[in-house]
């Protein structure tokens, strides 16, 4: 294993179901992390329950409520970030070393494993990626050759780390950001909001208490990141698609937000594929937004 103080070799943000198979069969030098992150907003246990049933061999479970997010105040969001201290005990409950190269994935097409690969850049670790098709594309390699890509019930587990982490600040914007922008329209903040069309025109909103979105914001649903098969589309698409959703808008104004900073993170990773980075999450999104009701609101498309 390498030594615990050189950071891995950067990788690309996603990973194929055939690469992870070919890394976890032959690791080498390669400290290996997967993330299980499979989750459900209507059933909050779906998730561990699907693990228990079945998994990748190693992977460790990562809920969204209590490993992806902190504690809630009722005015922060549904899935606000967990503090500096909350996740480093997390990662290190993981066995997450500076060496570590976590690969996460879900059911959702990276709905979910989107959120820890942000979460994990967000911390400083840099070495992370998704699983590109989520857990269809390793069922499909399993069901054409279980011995390359095998699913296990047994639970995963690893030594527990002392990793310390350098969170970047900066790559969160603050509700007070986002509304001083609108008042005084400094800092500029461009919102680019990753809901269904219909929950950011204000309609059929099941999740919130209030419909609408934030006044300015583009809608760009994360599911148009992705192809008929469930994989992200080719890097150049993806280019081509938010350069002329967001123009000549400078990519350090751009700033993700959607129902709770969870599906957000979907565009994020979709951009960083497409190459253009240094866009920001408003992490808590809608949901920490409508909580004061003097917040104005727009609604329609």
């Amino acid at each position: 294993m390498p030594s615990n103080t050189t950071p891995p070799v950067p990788v690309l943000p996603l990973i194929s179901a055939a690469e992870l198979a070919d890394l976890l069969k032959a690791p080498g030098d390669t400290d290996v992390l997967v993330l299980d992150c499979r989750f459900s907003l209507t059933n909050p246990l779906g998730g561990e329950q699907a693990y228990a049933q079945g998994h990748i061999p190693g992977a460790i479970y990562a809920h969204l409520d209590s490993d992806l997010s902190g504690p809630k105040t009722g005015q922060n969001g549904r899935h606000p970030l967990p503090t500096h201290g909350g996740f480093q005990a997390t990662l290190r409950r993981w066995g997450v070393r500076r060496t570590t190269r976590v690969v996460a994935y879900d059911d959702s097409g990276g709905m979910f494993a989107a959120r820890a690969w942000w979460m994990l850049r967000w911390a400083g670790h840099e070495a992370v990626q998704v699983l590109d098709g989520s857990w269809v594309a390793w069922r499909a390699l399993h069901n054409a050759d279980p011995a390359l890509a095998p699913v296990t019930t047994e639970t995963g587990s690893r030594t527990p780390s002392d990793i310390v982490l350098s969170l970047h600040a900066d790559h969160v914007v603050s509700t007070q950001q986002v509304l001083d922008s609108l008042v005084y329209a400094t800092p500029e903040i461009h919102l680019l909001d990753a809901r269904a069309p219909d929950r950011f025109r204000g309609e059929n909103e099941t999740l919130d208490p209030v419909g609408g979105h934030i006044p300015g914001a583009v809608n760009r649903f994360f599911q148009l990141n992705l192809g008929p098969e469930g994989a992200f589309k080719p890097a150049d698409q993806l280019r081509s698609e938010f350069t002329a959703l967001l123009g000549r808008h400078p990519l350090d104004t751009v700033v993700h937000q959607c129902g709770s900073g969870v599906t957000a993170c979907h565009n994020l990773l979709a951009m960083e594929v497409a190459g253009l980075h240094g866009t920001r999450l408003y992490a808590g999104s809608w949901s920490a937004w409508c909580a004061d009701p003097d917040r104005p609101v727009a609604r329609g498309a």
